[in-house]
């Protein structure tokens, strides 16, 4: 069966790369897209690499636009969704790029987001370790899933195995990103333009106030550390790319836990995933070897002097960071093949 959707915030970055994914789908109609400012106006005048769909239009981000589809996809600002969901209720299947579902506590919302907190959905990172089995067997009866925050996901990634198998101590877990400006979205910021970010490096959010924060350690609680355990610092560096993340985070080892038992710890935890690879021992991945793809790329190394384990992570922000783990927990949840539309290879050179 094919199934119709509905992408909002089409214009923007995050909603532009669902259809770029969707739009080789076998199983998806792309029935309708939405954006506020520029509704009236064709999608390939703000998407002018959608090609393949030209014909749409952009209509206005209404609950009566969105209704009346097998699945939505909300690709908008933090704080707007949420305000969409009620109205959505018939809808079989709601997934929401924003932040507006992903946070389980109210207190760290208000903390880090402010406002309402909503309903939290089902976290949608398929190859996280939960209990002792994935985030992919909760996404399988889902209805409502919140993709998850790009920077959350790469570092949650990187220690949710180790976390699982007890051999890293979470309480002091060193986090710091380089990360391309269109993880900010497409708005005009002054900070992004190419004059501010060309030839220099920013560092931002820095000191424990980043919003993923708290989405970290809700998914490595979920692997198995107590909440209240999980410590992080999490410093994000703009660099002048325009997508990736190369995250290099660090952890102690527990006492007692060898070399062959860490690494295995990640070999068991993603042998067999499609879109999450451990490379081989000595080596590390580079953003340009994920751009394009749905691919989650981890370089491990054991640090005995300063008794840490260190992982390099790398993944294209707009793909496995947003877009990617959207279109993934949605053939997940509609019993698709999970592979389907994704891209396992990159864009090289």
């Amino acid at each position: 069966m094919t199934l119709s959707v509905a992408v909002s915030g089409a214009s923007g970055y995050a909603g532009g790369e669902i259809l770029r994914l969707l739009a080789d789908h076998p199983d998806v109609e792309i029935r309708t897209v939405t954006a506020h400012s520029s509704a009236g106006q064709s999608l390939i005048s703000h998407q002018p690499h959608l090609r393949s769909l030209a014909h749409l239009e952009l209509q206005p981000t209404t609950p009566e636009v969105l209704a009346g589809h097998d699945v939505v996809f909300l690709a908008l600002p933090h704080g707007q969704s949420a305000a969409y969901t009620e109205a959505l209720g018939d809808a079989p299947l709601v997934i929401d790029a924003g932040a507006d579902h992903r946070l389980v506590s109210s207190a760290d919302w208000a903390a880090f987001y402010g406002g309402d907190h909503a309903e939290p959905w089902a976290y949608g990172v398929p190859e996280l370790p939960v209990g002792t089995g994935k985030q992919r067997d909760i996404l399988r009866a889902a209805t409502r899933i919140a993709a998850p925050g790009c920077n959350a996901s790469t570092v949650s990634l990187s220690f949710a195995p180790g976390v699982a198998a007890g051999v890293i101590d979470p309480g002091d877990i060193v986090s710091v990103l380089a990360v391309g400006p269109s993880g900010a979205g497409k708005a005009a910021k002054t900070n992004l333009l190419a004059s501010e970010i060309l030839g220099t490096a920013n560092p931002y959010a820095v000191g424990g106030t980043h919003r993923h924060i708290p989405e970290i350690r809700q998914a490595l609680a979920a692997a198995g550390a107590p909440v209240d355990g999980i410590r992080i610092s999490f410093t994000p560096v703009l660099v002048p790319m325009a997508r990736g993340i190369l995250a290099t985070s660090s952890a102690p080892i527990r006492d007692g836990a060898t070399d062959a038992e860490i690494r295995a710890a990640w070999e068991s935890a993603y042998a067999g995933e499609p879109f999450v690879e451990l490379l081989p021992a000595g080596v590390f991945p580079r953003t340009a070897d994920v751009l394009g793809a749905n691919v989650a790329s981890l370089g491990l190394a054991i640090d005995r002097a300063a008794n840490r384990v260190v992982v390099v992570a790398a993944v294209d922000n707009l793909v496995k960071g947003t877009a990617g783990a959207a279109v993934q927990s949605m053939n997940i949840a509609r019993g698709i093949p999970e592979t389907t539309a994704l891209p396992m290879n990159g864009v090289a050179p």
